[in-house]
């Protein structure tokens, strides 16, 4: 049985996953066709916090955008319908869905139980999916209490079209030379690891989200960062840090992938996600439980230029050899649904 067209929506554009599943659909021959989900929450900003914070984190134009998703379903009459993550789809939605006899899957990338994300509608709409891949194993449980079917987790990946190694020009290495680079949102319990090692005397770098907004890492923000400038900072910086996100109850993160794929010398959180993907510590990569782990491992690895250089390619080499591109993981979803 042929593939045949697919829909997908999710978040277009920079380093998105279903920008990357767009892309490696397309690789395959398929006719795709992504509906943006960015467009479910335009409108005026006034009306968009009243629907965010009163009404649920129910998006502005859930229904409008609803529609237009139907509309495109129609259009070009696909056999499958991959949502990516929290996607501003309803039930009802789902239902016309399955009415037009569309396979509907979500691959869930967010944790909708995080009190940063959970929302009554979209917990409603779950269940009406006829599969979801949850790209962590803590809640695949839960997922089933909540009436969900063909429950299955699928980790996230890395698009290599975005995520090669490349090392910063000789004028602009300055700028990307640090101990210690994170690419992340500065959530509450991530700015006292960065304290730490700043305190501990090394240099940071620090990319995403709200980095300036404390003072034990306001110097080091470097702002949001193009998938240009995440494979340069992490070719200038000596280390790379992953940090999985507590409240998402992550065992890795898309950084778990993208750090190796750009060759970085990874210090991650020792989880056992990471175990299965990169094996003990020191095999590709070094683990730490603790933030006094965290500073003498970075501390140790800083020392060593030759076992930075040995982690990074065997990291590097790991995960190159296949099976963790989004390419993969749309495979798995495929050939799943085609049983």
């Amino acid at each position: 049985m042929t593939d045949g067209p697919l829909v997908i929506v999710g978040n277009d554009g920079g380093t998105n996953i279903g920008a990357s599943l767009k892309r490696a659909a397309e690789a395959r021959g398929l006719a795709v066709t992504l509906v943006n989900a960015q467009g479910a929450f335009a409108g005026p900003r006034a009306i968009a916090r009243v629907n965010w914070w009163l009404r649920g984190r129910r998006p502005a134009r859930l229904k409008a955008f609803g529609r237009e998703v139907l509309d495109a379903c129609r259009s070009v009459r696909p056999r499958r319908l991959i949502a990516t993550g929290l996607a501003p789809l309803d039930r009802s939605t789902l239902a016309a869905l399955e009415a037009l006899g569309i396979e509907r899957i979500n691959y869930l990338t967010d944790d909708p139980w995080n009190p940063a994300f959970r929302s009554r509608w979209f917990l409603d709409a779950l269940p009406a999916y006829d599969r979801v891949w949850s790209a962590r194993t803590s809640n695949l449980d839960d997922l089933r209490r909540h009436g969900c079917s063909g429950v299955d987790y699928l980790p996230f990946g890395f698009d290599p079209d975005l995520f090669f190694p490349e090392a910063p020009t000789p004028a602009e290495r300055p700028s990307y030379d640090s101990d210690v680079c994170f690419a992340g949102g500065a959530d509450a319990d991530r700015v006292p690891y960065m304290a730490a090692l700043a305190g501990a005397g090394l240099t940071l770098a620090l990319y995403g989200d709200y980095w300036s907004r404390f003072s034990e890492t306001k110097r080091a923000d470097r702002g949001h960062a193009s998938p240009e400038v995440l494979r340069k900072a992490a070719s200038g910086a000596a280390v790379s840090l992953c940090l999985v996100r507590r409240a998402n109850r992550d065992g890795h993160t898309m950084r778990s992938f993208e750090v190796p794929a750009v060759g970085g010398c990874m210090l991650a959180e020792d989880t056992d996600e990471h175990r299965a993907f990169f094996g003990p510590s020191g095999h590709a990569v070094i683990y730490f439980k603790s933030m006094a782990e965290m500073i003498d491992r970075a501390r140790a690895l800083l020392a060593d230029p030759a076992e930075r250089a040995r982690l990074s390619s065997a990291a590097h080499q790991l995960i190159a050899a296949g099976g963790f591109t989004y390419a993969d993981r749309l495979q798995t979803m495929l050939a799943a649904g085609s049983r």
